[in-house]
This record gives structure tokens, sequence and C-alpha cells, in this order.
């Protein structure tokens, strides 16, 4: 039993394993909840994912005249399923409370991936051409019904009545409630921020955008309430019949990718014999324990000795890690060259040149990732917090030795996630266990599991040269980044499957011009500066000796405006310019301009030259500002989302310390569904910014990475985050580009900027903790 308030969920597992598609464990809104019982009406649990092209995939009417909106977006705190809703009451003219939705599943639900902004950018143009779709079969039915063309028809609450004559009405659910659309659609391309079908034909035009009347407004998140009351149900409070508690043992710190894979010497089962009724689990090199009661299994962890071999000095320790990128041998890839940089950097009437260092970094959840398993001989339930539930059934399949069919992954919240945290682990190792026991187990990560064994963001060393003329108009740009290259296997699989990792793959570049991969340096992330001349090279290191790395929030973009913006400073300091009228030189770009003025006119910006008024005091202030956006792969340059940010600091010149006072995000996202949920994300981005930029950095000796807490990898504390003032610039009229990452990088940069403001000291390295800041101010 799952309890809540007093509710129970049933969980018929054994008839669930039988079948895989008789019940489903249901979820409300805002967690777990009472089942909609009405969307089983129309659709059945089977394994998926649907037919993308189909109404039905997407939209339910039900017999009591609300709908129920399926999609594979999840909620991980940004509000993302609240706006997917309010578009799909919007094309069916429906109020926001008639609409509903179920947990993500993968025998419910559609294909969405909640990463890379694509929640409002590609889930909202889906929900948008599936609910259009719907309403015109709706008034097809309601015209034969009324005997009146669909013209003469008016929408509203759900209720179809002709023009003039409300009397004749009839409501969706009498038209097709309980019952299947049985009708396809075309996903929609977009041109220039209008929607179009991707194949010419009949298809369902949505409405015109300055009919909207629920898109574009505030309605609160369903979930917050439950949240603020403390009620939400997440991840960490399912409980199945005949649960055990779970937790792995693996080596503290994760060593060097590929080189350093966890091998098991021995384990010594008598190191836990006061501790009565655990089971100590081991598949290959994959060791856990479970128990019955979770403080057992969490002793038990602790106090299992098992003696690994002894990790390789393949690192190159925190300090050379740059050095070393440097001289390695790299895979080249020339996203841009344009004009004759080198010609114009030698022509130019001020040139800057400089490296710029950006550190591994960790998704650092709160809490730890939580998954619960229930797996039997032939099929598997996985509840858990992963932001692609089809991909996750997909890593499953191996691990588990069953058919994707087999496996049903369904959605619970978890605390903060940017990118593929840990949820993928605790999804495989639940599985491990509990097949291994045959019974369900809840497996909890421990914090230094999720830390030290973290997909981190990846590091990057920059070496920038930019040059402009006497007018101070950029001429030359020319942006060299160093980073790695990691295709992952998530540990519990590796360790299980008894294989080691590869060292390549994701992020590698694919042949041809501008195809660099995920973490590189594009085109777009620099275009937003008038300079003919620009060259853009990603040397992407190859081979083993570095740490796991994947997805972060703006994959690398922290550290490449952190760069660009950097010497952008650089130069408007060496033409004499004001940093803020500098960029509004150098850019003509309508929409980058707004934000920049919007930031810089929430924050009364007043010009002078960067660092003017440093002073001998004790504690110093500054100013910074920068731009920053986050480049969707994928050939998807035409989703930009505009983003700038004005800081202001505090430097304590004896302690090293910088404290952010406040922090101005502006951004333009093109159509804001919602515009109270994407200032929350610009207050988070802005919070998250600070973090990046003063406190986190992942550290590592030759062997391991030794940050594997709170107080070894360090995060902005709720008494250290800066005042934010989140300004939002609606555009109706064009196409959503995703608001969850953008305004980040451009925090991140300036700080950077902020502190030469306070100092005359420029930090080419984040995060600007004590140690470094003072080094800096005594050199």
């Amino acid at each position: 039993m799952s309890e809540r308030d007093g509710e129970q969920l049933l969980v018929a597992r054994r008839e669930f394993l039988k079948s895989t598609g008789v019940v489903i464990v249901a979820f409300s809104m805002a967690g777990y909840g009472r089942a909609q019982t009405g969307a089983a009406a129309v659709r059945g649990p089977v394994s998926g994912p649907p037919d993308r092209n189909s109404v039905d995939s997407y939209i339910a009417i039900h017999t009591d005249n609300t709908a129920t909106l399926y999609t594979g977006y999840v909620e991980l705190g940004q509000g993302g399923p609240t706006a997917l809703l309010q578009v799909a009451a919007e094309e069916l003219d429906l109020d926001f409370e008639q609409m509903k939705a179920v947990i993500v599943d993968t025998h419910m639900s559609t294909e969405g991936l909640t990463l890379a902004s694509r929640t409002a950018a590609i889930g909202g143009a889906e929900t948008r051409a599936a609910a259009a779709e719907a309403r015109r079969v709706l008034l097809e039915l309601a015209a034969e019904r009324l005997g009146a063309p669909s013209g003469d028809l008016r929408t509203a609450k759900g209720v179809v009545s002709v023009r003039g004559d409300a009397r004749r009405s009839v409501t969706y659910a009498e038209l097709v409630g309980g019952r299947s659309f049985e009708r396809t659609f075309e996903q929609y391309a977009y041109n220039g921020g209008i929607e179009l079908p991707r194949k010419n034909g009949d298809h369902a035009i949505p409405k015109e955008r300055d009919a909207f009347r629920l898109v574009g407004t505030r309605v609160p998140r369903p979930d917050i309430a439950e949240k603020i009351r403390g009620t939400y149900a997440y991840a960490h409070h399912v409980r199945l019949p005949g649960m055990l508690h779970g937790r792995v043992v693996w080596p503290r710190g994760q060593g060097a990718h590929g080189i350093s894979n966890p091998t098991v010497r021995s384990i010594d089962e008598s190191s836990i014999a006061d501790i009565p009724g655990v089971q100590i689990v081991r598949r290959n090199n994959f060791v856990g324990v479970v128990a019955e009661r979770e403080w057992d299994a969490v002793r038990a962890a602790s106090q299992l000795k098992v003696t690994w071999q002894p990790f390789a000095a393949a690192l190159p320790g925190h300090e050379a890690l740059f050095d070393r990128f440097r001289s390695a041998q790299t895979n080249d890839v020339v996203d841009t060259d344009t004009g004759d940089v080198d010609d114009a950097l030698t022509r130019a009437a001020h040139a800057v040149s400089a490296a710029y260092r950006g550190p591994y970094q960790s998704h650092g959840a709160m809490a730890p990732n939580c998954a619960v398993a229930d797996v039997s001989s032939d099929a598997a339930l996985v509840i858990c917090s992963s932001q692609a539930i089809y991909l996750t059934r997909f890593g499953l399949a191996p691990l588990l030795g069953l058919p994707l069919d087999k496996i049903r992954v369904q959605y619970a919240a978890g605390s903060n996630t940017y990118g593929n945290s840990c949820y993928g682990e605790a999804a495989n190792a639940a599985a491990i266990l509990s097949q291994e026991v045959g019974r369900p187990v809840r497996l909890l990560l421990g914090r230094a599991d999720e830390i030290g064994w973290d997909n981190y963001g990846p590091a990057l060393l920059s070496e920038v040269r930019a040059a402009v003329d006497g007018a101070g108009k950029l001429v030359a740009l020319d942006y060299q980044a160093w980073t790695h290259a990691t295709a992952w296997l998530e540990t519990a699989s590796q360790l299980a499957l008894g294989r080691p990792p590869p060292t390549g793959g994701y992020g590698v570049p694919a042949p041809g011009p501008g195809r660099a991969g995920l973490f590189s340096v594009h085109l777009s992330q620099t275009d937003m500066y008038d300079v003919a001349n620009r060259r853009i090279v990603n040397h992407v290191v190859t081979g083993a000796g570095y740490l796991r790395t994947g997805a972060l929030r703006a994959p690398m973009d922290p550290s490449t405006f952190f760069a660009l913006e950097g010497v952008m400073d650089e130069l408007a300091h060496a033409a004499k310019l004001d940093p803020y009228e500098f960029r509004k030189r150098n850019i003509s770009h309508a929409r980058w301009l707004a934000v920049l003025e919007a930031a810089a006119g929430a924050a009364k910006w007043t010009p002078r030259v960067a660092a003017s008024n440093v002073s001998s005091a004790r504690i110093v202030t500054g100013r910074g500002i920068g731009v920053g956006t986050h480049h969707l792969p994928q050939n998807q340059s035409d989703r930009v989302t505009f983003a700038a940010a004005v800081v202001d600091i505090e430097v304590n010149k004896d302690t090293g310390v910088v404290v952010a006072k406040h922090v101005y995000g502006a951004m333009d996202c093109g159509l804001a569904i919602n515009p109270g949920i994407v200032e929350s994300q610009i207050v988070g981005m802005c919070v998250h910014g600070t973090s990046l930029a003063l406190c986190e950095e992942v550290q590592f000796s030759e062997t391991n990475v030794t940050s594997v807490d709170w107080a070894s990898y360090r995060t902005l504390r709720f008494g250290e985050h800066p005042a934010v003032t989140p300004i939002l610039i609606q555009r109706l009229h064009e196409q959503s580009s995703g608001a969850g990452e953008e305004v980040l990088p451009a925090v991140v940069a300036a700080i950077g900027n902020a502190f030469f403001d306070a100092t005359g000291v420029r930090l080419r390295q984040y995060p600007l903790t004590p140690t470094r800041v003072l080094a800096a101010l005594r050199a």
C-alpha cells in the first residue's frame, strides 16, 4: 500500500506482473493520488510509446466533460506540465479546471524528453497540434448533431452551441465522452515563429495568438499547494507491499572514466553480522544491501567491508586538468570560419588574448535520487524520477534481460535535477536488487554515491582572441575550446553487466562542419555580436583518463559565456568604453538588444568604464553585465532564447569572500505560456548561476573524486542567496523557445565581470572561491 493523508492507493503487484497491462499505478497532477478512472475508460495501459500522430495518444474526453492530457514531459519543479495543460485547454476551449493529467508512464504516455528546454518548445507544439485537431473533430460531430455548419458554432467550457441560439448545444462528453477520436494529425514545423504543418494537406489550424485567453496568463501550478503544505508525495515516499529497503556499496568517489573500473576483490560478510536480516547482493562488481528496515540498510552499507582493486593514478589531478587538455590529442571540428581572423587581429586598434577555465560541476540534488522497483521473472515495474522514461526503460532492458514491452517505468518526482543526474543510477540499482532478491526494493542513493559518482557537467578550457577597431567595433573573434567527451554507461549497469564503460561517443564530433556535438561551442553562442571575421574551433580531447560527464543545466554554457563575455569586457576596458555601451555598439539583433536593455534598465545601469571606482577599502563593490543562451542541438538554432543579466557583488578583500547582492535576469523565450512560471525559472537560474560562479567545483586527486559531500562540494547556502529581479519579455507571436537554462550562463558571466569592476583584477577561472580570490588579489 502507498499511504498519503490517510488514503491508500492499491497496487495489485502480482496481477500487474502477470500481464503488465491490467493495473496502473496512477498519480494526480500533484503527485500520488486518486486514479484517473475516467482516463482508463478511454485508454487502458499498454506498453508504449503510442503513435505520436494520433490524437488519442495525447487527449481523452471523459463522460463528466473533462479531458485528460497524456504527455511524456514530467514535473521537475519547473512547471512545464502546467503550461502544457494550459495549451491543451486553450485549443480545446476548456477551462483549466476541466483538464487532468496522469502520471508519466511508459504504458500511458507519449514519448517526451524533459530536457534541453523542450517541454514548452516541442511539447507545447505537439500538444497544440493534437488539441486543435481534437477540437476540429468535436466541431464536425457537433455540426452533424446540431444541424448547423461548423462556422456557425462556438465552443466554451466544453460546450458547443449555435451562435445566436445557445439552446441548441451539446457537450464534448455527449459527443465523444469515453470514446476515441480515431483521428491523426500532423506535427508542426516552424518558420519565423509561425506554426506550419510538416506536410501539405488537410490539417487543423490552431487558434490565432490574439485570441488566447489561457495561454500567456499566470495560471497557478496545481502542485504548489501540496508542496507548501508538505503533503506532496515524492519518489522517496513510494511504498509497495512486501518492500525492502536497499543501498548500494560503491567506492567513495569515482576514478578515471574508462580506466579505473571498480572491481571487487573480496567482501567480508562478517563485518555486518551484528545487523540482523540484511542480505548482501552481488552481481559481478555490483554490490548492495537490502533489509526490512531502512536504518538497517543504511548501517549495513556503511559497515560492509568491501575490498576494491585500487584505482590507477590516471587522472591529471585537479590543478593539472587544463594543462592536460591543452597537450592532449584532440579530435578537432571547425564550427565556424568566416572572413580572415588572423589579418583582422593584426590590424586592430585593440586586441585581447586570454585563457578562461571552467570546472567540472555536479548536479548536486538536494535529496539523493530514489527509485522503487518490482521485478519478476517476466516483467518489471520501476518507479523513479527519470526525465526520459522511455530512455530509462531502454537502459533497463539489457540489465534485466527483459523485452521492452515487459518493462514499465513510471515517473515520481524527486528533488531538483538539471540534466542527467543519478536518477538512472537509482532506477538501475533498484531493479538489480529487486531482481536478485525477488521482492520490491526501494533504493535510495547515499550522498557520497550521488556526488561522487555523478555525470558531471564538463570542464572547459577556452582560449579566446578578439579585437576592435578605433571606434570600439568588433573586427575579429577567435574562440578555441577544449573539453572531453564521455559516452557513459551508468555505474550500476557497468558494475552489474561486468563491462567497462565506453570512452567516446556522447558529444564526440560527428563528421561535417558545425557538427561538434553537445559538449562544444557553437556559432549560436557567439552570433549575438556583429563580427565579420569569426572562427570557432572545438578541440575534443580523445582517450580515457578523465571524469564521467553528462548534461548539466545549459551544458557547458556557463563556462562558454564566462569566457566570451569576459573577453568582451576586456575589450571594452581596452577601448575605454562602458561595458553596456560596448555591447550595444556591437549588437544589432533587436531581441538581443531588448534583453540587454531590459536587464540594464531594471538595474538602473550608470555608464562608466569598468574598474573606474576601484578603492583600497577592505570591502568593495562591483557591477557586471553579460548575455547568454543555451544552444539547442540537432540544428535547432531557430529556437534560440535570448537572455542577459546584471549582477551587483561585494568583495571582502581580507577574507576573499564574494557575495552576490542582487541579480537582474532578463529573458525573451518567445511565447511565454505561463509568465509566472517563467519568472520563477529566471529566479531559479539566477540563484543557481550564482552558486556555480562562486562555490561549485568537483575536487579530485590523481586516483579519484574527493568531493563527496556538502562540505567538500560546496553550494550556495540559503542565507547566501542574492535578491533577484526577474524580467520577462513576452513575445506572443513568436514560438516558445524554452525557458529553463538560458539566463544561467549570463549570470555566471556577469559575476566574473563584476569582480573585475570591484577590484580591477581579472579572474579567468571560476568558481570565485576565497582561496582563488585572495591569490589573485595578492598577485
